[in-house]
């Protein structure tokens, strides 16, 4: 298995290159994508696109789904704190 290098909060990350970015996050543990208007985590429900919880920035953009986006490297991933 071919693995690539993403940045999560600035921190390299080595994952398999065959996942969605929202997998990626999760299998290294990473349960909170987001947070909604009152500070609540959030993280992905559907696995497919349709209930935008798994938004993250990505490369300066915010508002990936991160659940449509395979991982490539070099990946820059923004998470709340």
């Amino acid at each position: 298995m071919i693995d690539v290098t993403i940045l999560v909060n600035g921190v390299p990350r080595r994952v398999p290159a065959d996942l969605s970015l929202a997998a990626a996050l999760w299998r290294l543990g990473i349960h909170r994508f987001r947070t909604d208007r009152d500070g609540a985590p959030r993280a992905p429900v559907c696995g497919m696109g349709t209930c935008f919880e798994c938004r993250v920035e990505v490369d300066g953009r915010t508002g990936v789904r991160s659940c449509l986006l395979p991982v490539r490297e070099g990946l820059r991933v923004e998470l709340p704190a």
